[in-house]
């Protein structure tokens, strides 16, 4: 096919075929929330992981601090290293309203100045759009936004090394329609004005732009055709190549002399301080793709590497860069990484931790000094790339699913992009004591990078899988990976037409919620397995609209084909059974239709609402968990230039829809869905995960409002709402994140609540409000990572809260008053006290611990203290009862008897200075056992029998440090009269002997004995309960001893002893 019979087979698909770009929607103004922000306050999101790097599409450093560095991310945003990549912290939340960058510069005169362009220009099927510049003037600290919002996808940033506040960025534009906001663009003035100072079309824009060294006013600029569409990748034109100013931007001309003539795509172009007359430039063309060079700063250039590798996937890669300490040394990536010591004739395959590369920069002042990125993170590399730091700490993966198990902890399955499998790790801790590292909970699950990954509904042991269409099982028993391909046929390199099943490369896979033994599985058809997936049916016609225009359509051009699964167009993208109906299916398909099935799949309706403009993807279905003609769906559009939101109900199996995302109830009109799921436990409490966050509506979708708190601003590929109440988050750059304990976010759905806590004069508006907790699993834990003589503190690792049940509670503008006390207590079933926690209490702290093998240490001291600030509040009661007292000591009743599962009462109240309530409510709290522990042994009985020998425990504790504080008073101050000996005696007995490995006294033999059964579920041996007896009559004999020789104590003295934490 010849050039020009490409360029208008491309022309014909994207301008007769495709809808045209819609045009901007005015910003609508949003409703106030339904719920206030305020009351879920106490709701935080947190990242679980994994810290397996994802891919980084922008990196630079900083020339005169050779150990700090940035990247920006495909979707997590923008971080930063002080020590050479040793450990990574984000520097844009909650300042970005995006989390898609594409360039990232730091000023060569100000290293406080960093310029950050939103929008990767590795224009991927997922790629995430950007929205403009920001800027920061304190080193990555604070950020705000300094225009250019319509600007698309920012390949460049590159800042005048004379004045800070003059730039230049090339913006290539939307990446999925016509917009004329592209080309190359200067600032003044730091980014207050812009001047387009380069365009050529509303199709066509700036990918890259270099300032020649030594002499900024010389400006080079790439300029690129692109553009994608569901079905294809366009990278290329006639109107591309690369352009030069010599006046800073006011006048350009049209490089030839050398360079490709015919069509031309993505361009890369890198410039020497080593040699300022010397540009280097990898060029996508048809004929003459390669390797460029120029040694007259562009008058006229030579082919020098037509090297195929150089210039793979030129629409995802085309990666170069120079030495600026050495004009023959540079780097060119794509799949793998090169470097050439010759100028660029020959190059050698330079080894870096990850494929798939993006971009490099190399320390002006030392060639030596290096960070590069790829699709599996950021290195650092000091010695010119013979080391490199580890991508192992950068929790920036693009998560494509997630699915949960009932294990406990239950885990998160999910494919990670770039990492080449698909990935299992835990909401919790798995153990009582930390591992020493967060790689060790992870599992790898079957399938590769695309994914899906989901467990058997019954048995985690088998996890399902899938790699680009082709399903697979697992058995986590033996890691042997059992492949059941449907048809058996590579997706690579051909049209649908030539495909018996279309499985996109992100197939979609369900399991039934009726039938353990069955699976979907997604192509144009629906498939159904009764074995686990080694024999499948189809159950459905083709669901997709199939348009015969696309049928034969080969990805790529008109210079690169690029047919690897990710633009087949015709394929179900989603598969869901109704939990509530069996045989009820729904699917939607990646161009459009929207199909159910009530009778198993012997017959479809097509149920596409008919207000959907065609062509879209439907990314989610998901039949409503409470009624069984009722579901939702998610559509996103953006791949069409149609950014709009579209969220669907329907409430009669199809036949009707409402439109939940009208622009102007809460979710923008510029903020495209990706998927809804609805509350299991509270009917019209619905989540959506959008391209820019997550919103939340407790009318079923009549009302949207962010619920961020927390979670960066990052595309939400995907949620599930475990059974136990967590709202769990996959992500497309941040990995993984969990929002605990919902059960306050469902009750708050009932606008009579809503009323009284929040609107003045309401009649049922009270001083407080104690949520009802959810059923509290009764976990040993705790948080963190490190071994017994080792620790460690990440920002890269696994938020875990702390072990206990979560007590939420609102405390009323106004209610706080002169001498009134908020106190929270827990009662057994029996109404004895187990813990109280006050706002009158001191609270914790923390100080570090002597005499411990493990650098550093820190331990816990005092009680939780109860916030009575107006707001919503969270405290945590880590099941333990009040522990042992020990006067005039910090630890003083901390460390108690873990309570017992079974039935509690939560009882929050204003109290005044004498402890009498003036208003108090009270709610339930199950407590439930550990069900591992259960396996190991452990019976109501025997639980009951721990508790009650740990409080006994407990109390000889008490007594015992009681009986040591008079001891040691008696040490410093000997009562008139007192026996010298009987004394010195009594010192012996009791308190242990004052050097490191001394020998024990009887306090000290006490407290040993309170850890026997106090670290675990266990029934209490024999030997351990006859010690205590011993104990018990040991010091009760030293007690009457101390009586005799010191005198009886003081009621003072003895009440300040038993006095409660």
């Amino acid at each position: 096919m010849s050039s020009t019979t490409a360029v208008h087979r491309v022309a014909a698909l994207l301008g007769l075929l495709a809808p045209a770009a819609l045009p901007a929607q005015p910003a609508a103004t949003q409703p106030p929330p339904a719920v206030a922000p305020a009351l879920l306050a106490g709701l935080q999101w947190r990242s679980i992981g994994p810290a397996r790097g994802g891919r980084v599409t922008a990196v630079t450093g900083v020339a005169s601090e050779p150990h700090t560095f940035y990247f920006g991310a495909t979707g997590g945003g923008v971080w930063k290293t002080e020590n050479a990549g040793q450990s990574w912290r984000n520097v844009s939340d909650g300042f970005f309203r995006e989390g898609s960058i594409g360039a990232v510069e730091v000023a060569p005169s100000d290293p406080r100045v960093v310029y950050v362009g939103t929008g990767s220009d590795g224009l991927r099927s997922n790629v995430s759009p950007g929205r403009g510049v920001y800027r920061s003037d304190d080193a990555g600290r604070t950020w705000r936004h300094v225009g250019l919002p319509a600007a698309g996808q920012i390949g460049a940033v590159r800042v005048d090394p004379r004045d800070p506040n003059a730039a230049y960025v090339a913006a290539l534009g939307s990446a999925f329609g016509p917009n004329a906001e592209r080309g190359v663009y200067r600032t003044g003035d730091g980014g207050r004005t812009w001047a387009r100072v380069l365009h050529l079309s509303d199709s066509t824009g700036a990918v890259d732009v270099e300032l020649q060294p030594g002499n900024p006013n010389v400006v080079y600029a790439a300029m690129w055709r692109a553009e994608r569409k569901p079905w294809t990748i366009v990278s290329g034109a006639r109107e591309g190549g690369v352009y030069r100013s010599t006046d800073a931007g006011r006048t350009w001309a049209k490089l030839g002399g050398g360079l490709p003539a015919g069509l031309v795509g993505k361009i890369n172009l890198a410039v020497t301080a080593a040699d300022p007359r010397r540009i280097y430039a990898l060029v996508e063309a048809k004929p003459g793709s390669g390797l460029y060079r120029s040694d007259d700063a562009g008058d006229t250039w030579r082919l020098v590497n037509a090297q195929p590798t150089l210039i793979t996937r030129p629409f995802y890669y085309t990666t170069l860069a120079a030495d600026p300490t050495n004009a023959d040394v540079m780097y060119a990536g794509a799949e793998d990484f090169f470097k050439s010591a010759d100028g660029g004739r020959s190059f050698q395959r330079f080894e870096t931790p990850h494929g798939d590369n993006h971009d490099l920069w190399v320390n002006p002042r030392d060639g030596r000094v290096l960070i590069q990125a790829n699709d599996g993170g950021a290195n650092v590399s000091l010695d010119g790339g013979r080391t490199w730091s580890t991508q192992y700490n950068q929790p920036t993966g693009e998560i494509y699913n997630v699915a949960l198990d009932d294990q406990v902890p239950y885990r998160v399955y999910g494919a990670q992009q770039d990492q080449g499998g698909t990935l299992v790790v835990p909401s919790l801790p798995l153990t009582a004591d930390p591992l020493d590292d967060p790689v060790q909970g992870w599992t790898r699950g079957p399938g590769c990078e695309t994914g899906p990954v989901m467990p058997h509904p019954t048995n985690p042991d088998t996890v399902y899988g899938a790699c680009k269409g082709l399903f697979s099982r697992m058995s986590m028993r033996t890691g042997q990976e059992r492949q059941f391909w449907i048809g058996a046929q590579s997706l690579y390199g051909q049209p649908n037409a030539a495909l018996r099943y279309r499985f996109q490369r992100v197939a979609p896979m369900a399991t039934s919620p009726h039938d353990p033994r069955v699976v979907y599985y997604g192509s144009q058809f629906v498939h159904k397995s009764l074995d686990g997936g080694e024999t499948w049916a189809a159950i459905s016609p083709d669901l997709t609209a199939n348009d015969p225009r696309y049928r034969a359509t080969i990805s790529g051009g008109p210079i690169t084909i690029d047919v690897t699964g990710e633009e087949l167009y015709a394929t179900l993208y989603s598969i869901r059974e109704s939990p509530v109906a069996r045989g009820v299916l729904w699917t939607g398909a990646n161009d459009g239709p929207v199909h159910v099935t009530r009778d198993g799949g012997r017959t479809w309706a097509n149920v596409t609402p008919p207000t959907l403009p065609p062509g879209g993807r439907v990314q989610t279905v998901e039949p409503s968990p409470h009624r069984a003609g009722s579901a939702y769906v998610a559509v996103l559009r953006y791949q069409l230039g149609d950014p709009r939101p579209y969220l669907y109900a329907t409430r009669d199996y199809g036949r009707t829809w409402r439109l939940l995302t009208p622009g102007d109830n809460g979710i923008p009109a510029d903020e495209p869905t990706r998927v809804v799921r609805e509350d299991p436990a509270r009917p019209g409490v619905l989540y959506a995960g959008t391209e820019y966050g997550l919103y939340v509506s407790v009318d079923d979708g009549a009302r949207w409002q962010p619920l961020m708190n927390g979670l960066p601003a990052v595309p939400v590929t995907d949620l599930a709402v475990h059974r136990r109440g967590d709202l769990v988050a996959s992500t497309q750059g941040r990995a993984f994140w969990v929002l605990d304990g919902l059960a306050p976010l469902r009750e708050l759905a009932d606008p009579a609540l809503r009323s009284a806590l929040t609107t003045p004069g309401d009649p049922n508006r009270g001083p407080a409000h104690l949520f009802t907790p959810r059923p509290a699993l009764r976990l040993r834990y705790r948080a963190g990572f490190g071994g017994a003589e080792s620790s460690r503190a990440s920002a890269a690792d696994p938020q875990y809260p702390p072990a206990g049940a979560a007590l939420d509670y609102w405390v009323t503008p106004g209610a706080v008053t002169p001498g009134t006390v908020l106190a929270l207590e827990v009662r057994d079933a029996g109404g004895r006290l187990v813990r109280r926690f006050t706002s009158a209490g001191a609270g914790e702290r923390t100080q570090a611990v002597a005499l411990n093998m493990r650098r550093p240490a820190v331990e816990t001291l005092g009680t939780p203290r109860l916030d009575a600030s107006p707001g919503m509040h969270r405290v945590v009661w880590d099941f333990a009862h009040a522990g042992p007292l020990d006067p005039g000591s910090p630890r003083s009743g901390r460390n108690g008897p873990m309570a017992a599962p079974g039935r509690y009462t939560v009882r929050l109240a204003w109290e005044d200075e004498a402890g009498r309530a003036g208003w108090q409510v009270e709610r339930p709290l199950l407590v439930e056992a550990d069900p591992r522990a259960v396996r190991d042994g452990m019976t109501p009985a025997r639980y009951a029998a721990q508790l009650a020998h740990n409080l006994r425990a407990r109390d000889l504790v008490t007594d015992a440090n009681a009986l040591a504080a008079r001891v040691r008073q008696a040490r410093r101050a000997p009562p008139a009269g007192a026996d010298p000996a009987a004394l010195a005696a009594l010192d012996r007995a009791v308190l242990a002997e004052a050097v490191r490995y001394g020998r024990p006294g009887l306090q000290t033999q006490v407290q040993y004995l309170y850890g026997a059964a106090l670290g675990a579920d266990q029934p209490v041996g024999r030997d351990v309960r006859e010690r205590l007896a011993e104990l018990r009559r040991e010091v009760d004999a030293r007690v009457r001893e101390a009586d005799r020789v010191l005198g009886a104590p003081s009621r003072t003295a003895a009440a300040a002893g038993a006095a409660a934490p």
